[in-house]
């Protein structure tokens, strides 16, 4: 049956999630760590293992069997960005490898056994290879096609540590095995009840029932439970090296120095990338100092990366918010310019009709920036809160519009809910940066109060702002045409210091304009208006 089949040599480093974001956090694998996502455990260390900890335990449960758990969060990207040095460094010894998934790739057996010898002799060399880079307990696994060889290596030791099916042997082998290494639930449970547990009993069924009462992904599932797995091994396609690097021999401990050095390899980076079509749309900046620490911030770029932008993101993150010569806490000895998002310049040049971002106004803007900051610039992104003031967060100009709360979960007391049938539920037009203090007046000219229980003293026919220096209208009596309210919250009860009992009112006026306000104990506060 394997005579057809690649031989396939996979390679696989268990619990790489876990080292990835250990390194990325400053821990220890050794720690007991878990990793999350979408809060349940993905992976977790031999440490915690230990401890009780299993995959798809709920964190709270997980840190109930191992108090002294380290929980970190799954981030895809440093778990791709830690296994990429990885690879390269099995590249400079054997071609063609195919990246399964960060911490395990696969590659033709046949070019690596005819080189050293033998498949066993190949598996030694690269498990070598990979501890000359301090990458431990690697696993091997050859076998026919690449799903065997991955459960071949799971299937190894941290003795053996390589686990070789001879040709043809591949069925015999995974008929043991359950029919969870699918990696399909739905399936699997589906077996499971039909009796099927492992992949022998899975691999006994005739194709054509299997098509018809499975699908297509379950015929496929059948044909790696039989060991007819034919899939080529595709070797990934090696980007080109863009990444710069600048070493400082001696150490310069002055931004402006570090900022003039840095315009020549930022000019050839950029004359990199137009050669190769590329636009550069997220960069990240490395910068290791003399006392060892290595500060990393990730750049975006509303439209793309300049030479002269480039060399401002430096400047940006070595002074924070000091001047361009501001002298530095500890000396640089080394910068990498990592451009981690190159699109092609296609993707982002304007319609024929115009949609891009207006290059004026970014110009504008990041002028200003270069002058006064990068924080001196900033674009409001629209979040999850119950207040409007709340709900806005101020970005930088180029920095990825990410708000401060999530906007979509649950808000409950969301002032942009209290009456949706009657009333917009779109943010303000204009959030007041300080509420400004009023009064409401009933008709018979006495000041609107509300109860407890939300019953108001008076309807509400008229206010007036109180005087302030940003008030231009402090003496002009609006008349109220229409209203909505109170809605009674009660904000934040468990904490006395933040604590906030208000009604919530709209107002519109005769201007057409329309009011958010606020009744707080006695006080009447304007918060935002809909123009």
């Amino acid at each position: 049956m394997g005579g057809g089949l690649t031989r396939t040599l996979v390679i696989w480093v268990p619990d790489w999630p876990v080292t990835a974001a250990a390194v990325a956090a400053g821990r220890s694998p050794d720690e007991p760590i878990a990793i999350l996502e979408k809060g349940k455990v993905l992976a977790t260390s031999a440490a915690a293992r230990a401890g009780g900890v299993r995959r798809g335990l709920r964190a709270r449960d997980a840190q109930s069997r191992c108090p002294e758990l380290v929980v970190l969060k799954y981030d895809p990207v440093i778990d791709a960005r830690a296994f990429d040095p990885v690879i390269s460094c099995l590249e400079a010894i054997t071609p063609g490898i195919q990246v399964i998934r960060p911490g395990m790739c696969a590659l033709k057996a046949r070019g690596p056994t005819r080189f050293y010898g033998g498949e066993s002799e190949a598996a030694e060399k690269l498990l070598d290879r990979l501890e000359t880079f301090e990458v431990l307990g690697g696993r091997v696994g050859i076998a026919d096609g690449p799903f065997a060889a991955e459960q071949a290596a799971r299937a190894s030791s941290a003795r053996t540590r390589i686990l070789v099916v001879p040709p043809g042997g591949s069925p015999e082998f995974l008929a043991p095995l359950t029919v969870d290494v699918l990696e399909q639930p739905q399936l699997a449970d589906l077996l499971r009840r039909l009796g099927l547990r492992s992949l022998g009993a899975f691999a006994q069924l005739s194709g054509t029932e299997v098509l018809t009462r499975f699908g297509p992904d379950g015929a496929f599932a059948h044909r790696l439970a039989r060991g007819s797995d034919d899939r080529p091994v595709v070797a990934r396609e090696i980007p080109p090296e863009l990444t710069r690097t600048l070493d400082f021999e001696p150490a310069v401990d002055r931004v402006d120095q570090v900022a003039f050095a840095v315009r020549s390899v930022a000019d050839e980076l950029i004359a990199r990338l137009t050669e190769l079509g590329l636009v550069c749309t997220t960069l990240r900046v490395e910068v290791g100092t003399e006392s060892g620490r290595i500060h990393e911030r990730e750049w975006l770029h509303p439209r793309w990366f300049s030479a002269a932008d480039v060399v401002d993101r430096v400047r940006w993150q070595l002074q924070g918010s000091g001047t361009a010569t501001s002298e530095l806490t500890s000396p640089v000895v080394r910068l990498r310019l990592v451009p981690d998002q190159a699109d092609p310049v296609g993707a982002h040049v304007d319609g024929l009709w115009g949609g891009g971002p207006d290059e004026r106004i970014h110009r504008a803007l990041s002028r200003v920036q270069s002058m006064l900051g990068h924080g001196a610039v900033a674009s409001v992104v629209i979040g999850g809160g119950r207040g409007f003031a709340e709900r806005q967060t101020l970005i930088p100009w180029g920095d990825r519009p990410v708000p401060a709360h999530p906007p979509d979960q649950p808000w409950p007391g969301a002032i942009s809910s209290v009456d949706p049938a009657r009333w917009p539920t779109l943010a303000p037009t204009t959030i007041f940066p300080a509420p400004l203090r009023a009064k409401v007046y009933a008709e018979d000219g006495s000041e609107v109060s509300v109860s407890a229980r939300g019953a108001l003293t008076g309807a509400p026919t008229a206010f007036r702002l109180d005087p302030a220096p940003q008030v231009a209208d402090s003496n002009k009596l609006h008349p109220i045409t229409a209203w909505a309210g109170p809605w009674l919250t009660h904000e934040r009860w468990w904490d006395p210091s933040t604590e906030s009992r208000q009604a919530r009112f709209q107002f519109q006026t005769a201007d057409t304009r329309a009011w958010l306000f606020t009744l707080h104990r006695t006080t009447w506060q304007a918060q935002a208006t809909y123009d």
